[in-house]
């Protein structure tokens, strides 16, 4: 599966961002829109603990045929294996630097 490893902004709404901030952000090379990373960002500065976001990007908000289709149970599967992919790689690199 393709995995993207970039910068995103959020936002606490959909539809919120017009063209400009559109734009405006593509030239800064963000490579997407979320709703989910600021309260994460959030609770790890409250918390005083680390946070690390996976963004599994499902659709580009009704702008294509079949936009919403997730994949199989939902997407789940394929955001689970980035996710263990990404663990199993921090672990040799933590047993490395031992």
């Amino acid at each position: 599966m393709p995995v993207e490893r970039g910068a995103t902004w959020t936002t606490d709404a959909p539809f919120r961002e017009t063209q400009e901030t559109i734009d405006a952000m593509t030239a800064r090379g963000l490579l997407a829109v979320e709703m989910e990373a600021a309260a994460l960002y959030a609770f790890a500065a409250a918390r005083g603990k680390p946070v690390l976001c996976f963004a599994h990007v499902t659709n580009q908000m009704a702008l294509i045929e079949g936009d919403f289709e997730k994949g199989e149970a939902d997407g789940s599967i394929d955001a689970l294996a980035v996710v263990r992919a990404a663990a199993e790689a921090w672990r040799r690199a933590d047993k490395r630097s031992v």
